[in-house]
């Protein structure tokens, strides 16, 4: 809205050129999503309170967190109603690439509502069934990917691109519709997977959005895209803006997410973020990096998925409980060690991936 404004009066205001640099944008959006957060999360607390929304606490959790009960949750529709908003104040709103990132952040987040409300009102920890979850998810995701395959840069969002290697014209043709669904809806349940301890999830989507947003800012240059071997995606650049909303929310929720929490996610925040990420390294052709940079949402399912595979095939699990930060907790790790050190994997797995822009 702000950019489309800029425009419309730079005649006649030649300060308003500032906003036609991406940079100045995407700073922007990300302060605004900030203090937005910062300001209205106290308000959204105590509405939360006063609603008596608060956290159902699963019965095979670690013993140590039927403290949390009652805690506020349903916390991310704070967080995906700032990043919309700031999305649209400083993004441009004739880029498809925005709308489709705003359509599936919205639409992920409308399944996480209805499983928060389902575990809310019915006072139990489960939720939304997963057969419904899932085909609520498949058909986002699978909108998403089929609506970039006809109507987006569809020959390179029908390319392989691996890191570390400058040749990417390895065509999938159809199979990058199965690879980005994965890549959306598998992101999605990782994120809601990591959500299990106080800002656990939040600060790796902060960082992996950040660096996302990198990503989307070089492919959408066709300078800088070029000199680093990276494929050009017109447009792309705009979702610069989508990740600095999303880095600077999630930011502005961390300060009440933090440890003791004040307020959870909830599945409202959880699966719509996690696939607002997978989303955006589909359309950035950065799968793999994502893969790397994103690798403690990666740990904490395939956790899950030994745990479940190794009891069913050996009557024996491989951890103490899963996903793996409560082995770790049940160890002896006090929780905001298990938090902190996640973090510092988290920052080394996003360094690692940001390298790959110029080891190709």
């Amino acid at each position: 809205m702000i950019y489309w404004l800029a425009q419309q009066f730079s005649e006649q205001f030649s300060g308003l050129n500032l906003f036609n640099y991406l940079t100045f944008r995407a700073i922007m959006g990300a302060l605004t999503a900030l203090l937005l957060s910062l300001f209205l999360g106290p308000w959204f607390i105590r509405t939360l309170q006063i609603k008596q929304i608060g956290q159902p606490i699963r019965d095979l959790g670690p013993e140590t967190h039927l403290s949390k009960q009652g805690t506020p949750t349903m916390g991310g529709a704070m967080i995906l109603s700032i990043i919309i908003m700031s999305t649209l104040l400083w993004g441009d709103l004739s880029n498809q690439y925005v709308w489709l990132a705003l359509f599936v952040l919205f639409g992920f987040g409308l399944i996480g509502w209805v499983d928060d409300y389902k575990k809310i009102h019915l006072k139990n920890s489960a939720g939304l069934s997963a057969k419904w979850k899932y085909s609520m998810q498949s058909l986002v995701g699978l909108l998403a990917v089929l609506y970039l395959y006809e109507y987006g840069h569809s020959s390179i969002h029908q390319q392989l691109v691996l890191p570390l290697i400058s040749d990417y014209n390895w065509s999938l043709g159809l199979l990058a519709i199965p690879l980005g669904y994965f890549v959306i809806v598998g992101s999605s349940n990782a994120v809601n997977l990591t959500d299990g301890l106080d800002g656990l999830a939040i600060m790796p989507t902060v960082l992996v959005a950040s660096a996302l947003g990198v990503f989307a800012y070089v492919s959408g240059n066709a300078v800088i895209s070029d000199y680093l071997l990276l494929p050009f995606i017109p447009g792309t650049g705009e979702l610069t803006i989508f990740c600095a909303a999303m880095a600077g929310s999630g930011l502005g929720f961390l300060w009440f997410n933090t440890y003791p929490a004040q307020v959870f996610m909830g599945d409202v925040g959880a699966l719509a973020l996690g696939a607002a990420l997978g989303l955006v390294a589909f359309i950035t052709r950065q799968e793999f990096v994502f893969f790397i940079m994103g690798g403690i949402f990666v740990l904490e399912t395939v956790s899950v998925m030994l745990q479940v595979a190794s009891f069913k095939l050996t009557g024996k699990r491989i951890f103490r409980m899963a996903p793996i930060h409560h082995h770790f907790e049940l160890k002896g790790w006090a929780e905001p060690k298990v938090i902190v050190r996640f973090w510092i994997i988290s920052i080394i797995l996003v360094l690692i991936g940001l390298a790959t822009l110029k080891i190709r």
